[in-house]
């Protein structure tokens, strides 16, 4: 059995594995809610993550690169930058991959050592994906900054028209400030 076959024959293992190691990273309540509630409307998170997953492996499994893959894994990088995640842990899904592929060949008796050439090939693709993710990862974080620093700016601009109002009210109320 080559190694291609194997990652298509334990496919739903994988996901399952890959899942299990990326809902960790949350919160105990909010990886058990993840896990438990399959409603795309009820959990769109999870759905999101059980899809994207799904499209990165089977990506992955054709042989396209990883700005091949960019969209699928994009849509999952957008939600976690927007989440209580450093950049390590927001991209740490993509090695958690790798994780549950070893963990996978174990379970199936297969040793990396027997299909070393083929899981480097693999390995070097998955890998590629983490850079993606961080550059995915920046790209959100960069606009939520911006998006911060543009409502910052409004509510300066809004304190100093409010402050110019009431001293433009007050010079009126009072003559002798308005004449002095």
């Amino acid at each position: 059995m080559i190694f291609k076959d194997l990652l298509l024959k334990n496919k739903g293992a994988v996901l399952d594995k890959w899942l299990h190691l990326i809902l960790e990273t949350y919160p105990a309540g909010t990886s058990k809610f993840m896990r438990q509630e399959k409603d795309r409307f009820i959990n769109p998170v999870g759905h999101t993550l059980i899809e994207s997953t799904e499209a990165l492996y089977e990506g992955l499994l054709q042989g396209m690169e990883a700005d091949q893959l960019a969209g699928y894994l994009e849509r999952i990088i957008q939600i976690r930058s927007t989440q209580d995640f450093s950049p390590s842990q927001a991209v740490v899904i993509i090695p958690a991959l790798k994780m549950a592929l070893r963990e996978e060949m174990k379970r199936s008796g297969i040793e990396i050592h027997h299909v070393m050439e083929e899981w480097f090939a693999f390995a070097s693709r998955i890998d590629q994906l983490s850079l993606v993710a961080f550059d995915i990862y920046t790209k959100y974080r960069e606009k939520i900054y911006e998006i911060r620093i543009n409502e910052i700016k409004k509510e300066r601009d809004r304190a100093f028209k409010l402050l110019e109002r009431t001293h433009s009210i007050e010079k009126h109320r009072d003559p002798e400030t308005s004449s002095g």
